[in-house]
């Protein structure tokens, strides 16, 4: 036996793709050096799908010239020309992130789909919509806007209005083979487009809104006691678009808020202008049904 001996480190193969490099677990990784520093843009399952990840953020960095593995680009095809939209509506860290994050390519196909609907780019409407429907609400808890970055959704809600197939879950649905969930785009009330991850937890058997909520959270100033509530959209028969709007409750309001929450229904709604202001007897109309009373310093506010 050979003392000295030692096992030469196995080679990773090398890829003929640019900007593309091999992982010791089997995966393959894309980089982007810009001005002499890299940017990595994540690691994919095979190697085409890397080189994919690569020509997208070639085409961002460097424009529709750029040299690229599999495709080029061009003003001729109608698909292409939108994703040459889409890249210059994104600055270069919104493309590098959708990269690592594996959503470019619904964020594209949910671009073009915007534009069919008469929306820009981004996602933002340009038409007012013809109607809209309530579907439930629900008052933010401590955790739903602490640290952990979710927010749970109500079981009956979300397997009545989110039907989510999960693995084994309460929800008795099939089972989901990377049981990821779904990436799910919600519209506030300024048109600005959120896109949450929505995916039900088996260790706490519930559904929850994950990435990109606490954005939201830190954008709209949510607190204990304020109250979100979740829309569909109809441009014909057919729902076009999900929405998402909060209202700020202060003072005793957030108390009766919290009172009203412990049901399990909704209060019966009688019109859909959301959650207004104290009424004269000092309580807070939620969707315009009155279901607090608190003191005359009590407000609310839109978010």
């Amino acid at each position: 036996m050979n003392l000295n001996s030692h096992e030469t480190p196995t080679k990773l193969p090398s890829s003929s793709y640019k900007g593309v490099v091999p992982q010791h677990n089997g995966r393959w990784g894309a980089q982007i050096y810009e001005r002499h520093r890299r940017v990595w843009l994540g690691t994919f399952s095979n190697e085409n799908s890397a080189a994919r990840a690569y020509d997208v953020a070639a085409r961002r960095f460097r424009g529709s010239d750029a040299i690229t593995n599999l495709s080029f680009l061009t003003e001729t095809n109608p698909d292409e020309v939108s994703e040459l939209s889409f890249l210059s509506a994104h600055s270069q860290t919104e493309i590098v992130d959708m990269l690592r994050k594996h959503t470019y390519y619904e964020e594209l196909k949910n671009s073009r789909r915007n534009q069919l609907l008469g929306r820009s780019v981004n996602g933002r409407r340009n038409e007012s919509r013809s109607e809209r429907e309530l579907l439930f609400y629900k008052m933010v808890t401590p955790s739903d806007v602490g640290k952990l970055n979710r927010l749970v959704i109500p079981k009956q809600h979300a397997e009545k209005h989110f039907p989510l197939k999960v693995e084994g879950g309460a929800g008795g649905g099939e089972v989901e083979s990377d049981n990821k969930g779904m990436l799910m785009n919600f519209e506030d009330g300024e048109g600005k487009v959120w896109r949450f991850r929505y995916s039900y937890w088996n260790s706490s058997q519930s559904y929850v809104l994950t990435k990109g909520w606490n954005p939201f959270v830190k954008e709209k100033g949510l607190n204990p006691g304020d109250v979100v509530s979740f829309w569909k959209c109809f441009d014909g028969p057919e729902i076009t678009q999900f929405l998402i709007d909060c209202k700020i409750v202060n003072g005793e309001a957030a108390m009766g808020l919290m009172e009203a929450s412990s049901s399990d229904q909704n209060p019966p709604l009688l019109q859909m202008e959301g959650l207004d202001q104290n009424d004269d007897n000092g309580g807070i109309r939620l969707f315009g049904v009155n279901i607090s009373r608190g003191s005359s310093s009590s407000s609310s506010r839109n978010c």
